[in-house]
């Protein structure tokens, strides 16, 4: 069985449903498929309030059917192999699906046998993750009477790469208020070699550690979870550049073992766990070949490189800037204006991105610093939301924003296609 569409969208995720409903609101008369299994979109940006108990997990999920564009059929299934010599995309029981335009957002695939323990260790409970189950992570925090408290990250592109510290500065400001925090080491590893990428947010986030008393370790790279002794083992991700010494006045227990291997011990452990391209991009035409398989598109205008009938956006697209909500904003007029214009003429839009993204950075309850910035890191920030609030410095407005304001946007304007 086969059918054909003008557009074929792959995922009904933030990307697809934007740049399908961005689409179909110029362009009513074309016929546009969305391909996804999922009985239930989320907004995941809620997540990690969730995992510090201040969201409801259940008002971040909304039945697929909601949010599926009017005039666009869902075709709920699995796309299994995509044939862009021949405008194919096959499904595991919808048989294929031809096109005229293919938009590739399928989001991205958390990989948990990519960390040795790391799948054991989520299914014991011992190591949790608001990235599978925040629900979890509350539980884990509130449960949690001292020790190691350990937050992490792997060496692949990841989710909003503020999220693994977020949840760490919600978790301390729990602790301190409960008396746990006296008798707790927060540790922060990371492969990075900064707190955050954009000095200016750095700057903040630097005065944060400092104030929190959290443990940064950069170049710390993960290798293993050893889930029986509570141990978490890293190396050093930059060898020659930096060398990872074992302070002992931490009073952390890091031991060495062997060269090159640093074991800390834990007694909670928040992991963000490593990411990819889901297999079926990694497999097509459609993927760079790097080790995350990422969609090869050009970064400005999004365009397939080699196939000019696809665009792609969103998680899985090879974009140098953070994967993010706020950069799939950004991504989607892009998207939707540049098919139209090839659509029509052959040619492109006048439209390009510029690599914006957005970290709404929580630092504790109460608090956030909203980073905004572009490519190579350089600082973006909303030049009207500006000339009333630092964005760089901790606001309560901004927490304001990200509890209310964010959803709000999220459900009413960005799904509906309208920003």
């Amino acid at each position: 069985m086969s059918k054909h569409f003008n557009i074929v969208v792959i995922g009904a995720g933030t990307g697809g449903i934007m740049a399908a409903a961005q689409i179909k609101n110029q362009r009513k008369d074309l016929s546009i498929a969305i391909v996804d299994p999922a009985d239930t979109h989320y907004y995941q940006a809620a997540w990690t309030l969730v995992g510090a108990g201040t969201y409801d997990y259940e008002k971040t999920g909304r039945p697929m059917s909601s949010v599926i564009p009017s005039g666009c059929e869902w075709v709920k299934d699995f796309v299994t192999t995509i044939d862009a010599d021949n405008n194919k995309v096959a499904t595991k029981s919808s048989g294929e699906l031809s096109y005229d335009y293919l938009v590739a957002a399928p989001g991205i695939q958390i990989d948990k046998d990519g960390i040795p323990g790391l799948k054991e260790g989520l299914e014991k409970g011992i190591v949790c993750s608001n990235y599978t189950d925040p629900k979890k992570v509350w539980e884990n925090i509130q449960n949690f009477k001292g020790g190691n408290a350990i937050f992490t990250q792997p060496t692949t592109p990841i989710k909003c790469g503020g999220a693994p510290q977020k949840i760490m500065y919600l978790a301390d400001d729990y602790w301190e208020k409960t008396g746990v925090k006296s008798k707790t080491k927060v540790v922060f590893p990371t492969p990075g070699s900064v707190i955050f990428g954009v000095p200016e947010f750095a700057k903040t986030l630097n005065q944060v550690i400092h104030r929190k008393g959290i443990h940064f370790k950069p170049f710390y790279a993960i290798t293993k979870i050893d889930v029986e002794k509570k141990e978490v083992h890293f190396t050093n991700a930059k060898p020659g550049e930096n060398d990872c010494t074992i302070n002992e006045g931490e009073g952390l227990g890091e031991r060495l073992d062997g060269n090159s291997t640093f074991v800390l011990p834990f007694d909670f452990l928040h992991m963000a766990p490593p990411q990819s391209a889901p297999d079926f991009i990694k497999n097509s035409p459609l993927s760079n070949g790097s080790a995350g398989g990422w969609i090869d598109v050009d970064i400005n205008t999004l365009q397939h490189k080699k196939y000019p009938n696809v665009f792609a956006l969103g998680d899985s697209a090879a974009l140098p800037t953070a994967k993010t909500g706020a950069a799939i904003r950004k991504q989607a007029p892009v998207v939707a204006a540049n098919v139209l214009a090839h659509m029509e003429r052959s040619g492109l839009s006048d439209k390009k991105y510029e690599g914006y993204s957005s970290c709404p950075l929580v630092t504790g309850y109460g608090k956030m610093v909203l980073a905004e910035f572009k490519y190579d890191n350089v600082r973006d920030s909303d030049p009207f939301l500006s000339k009333f609030v630092d964005t760089t410095k901790e606001n309560y407005s901004m927490w304001i924003l990200k509890k209310f304001g964010l959803p709000f946007m999220y459900w009413n304007f960005m799904m509906k296609g309208k920003m």
